[in-house]
């Protein structure tokens, strides 16, 4: 007889994230591949970086590619306000800073409450998209952060020494 999972390990099973805005939509990744969450800061511009790429940040004396997600998910841009943020994570084994515009908060999502992208939103632009998480009243949208760079852009980033 098959014992039902117990509150516990229902629990386990949850995937953390922390969930951020971009252009009044909500958007998560998973918490393992945040190392931390900052203010914003004076960004340098590097030429011959990616068009997603706003530049390059020192955090603790390690220079830092930034990329601007509103950029990445071609959408307009805005005045960055005091609630916009760099969330630091990893990105195919090297630290990105992200530009969102602001973090609201952590939360375990079960499984059974993540879709896959609709084939309609999933097309070519939207390659880092990874799942939709139904939570009572609103989406969130799960990013794939392996994605969020393709094969050229990573290969500019090496490029100009970002990376």
């Amino acid at each position: 007889m098959t014992q039902a999972p117990t509150v516990t390990q229902t629990a386990l099973d949850d995937e953390q994230v922390v969930v951020f805005d971009v252009f009044n939509e909500a958007y998560a990744v998973n918490i393992a591949r945040v190392h931390e969450i900052i203010r914003l800061q004076q960004i340098t511009v590097i030429p011959g970086a990616p068009a997603c790429v706003e530049g390059v940040i020192n955090l603790r004396g390690k220079v830092i590619p930034v990329l601007d997600l509103r950029k990445r998910f071609n959408l307009r841009a805005n005045e960055h306000t005091r609630a916009s943020r760099i969330v630091v994570v990893e990105i195919s084994g090297q630290t990105l800073g992200l530009i969102v515009d602001g973090v609201s908060e952590v939360l375990r999502v079960p499984p059974d409450r993540i879709e896959p992208p609709s084939p309609l939103v999933a097309g070519i632009d939207s390659r880092y998209l990874r799942g939709i998480a139904k939570l009572d009243d609103r989406l969130i949208v799960l990013l794939d952060l392996d994605q969020v760079l393709s094969p050229v852009e990573q290969q500019q980033l090496e490029a100009t020494d970002l990376r």
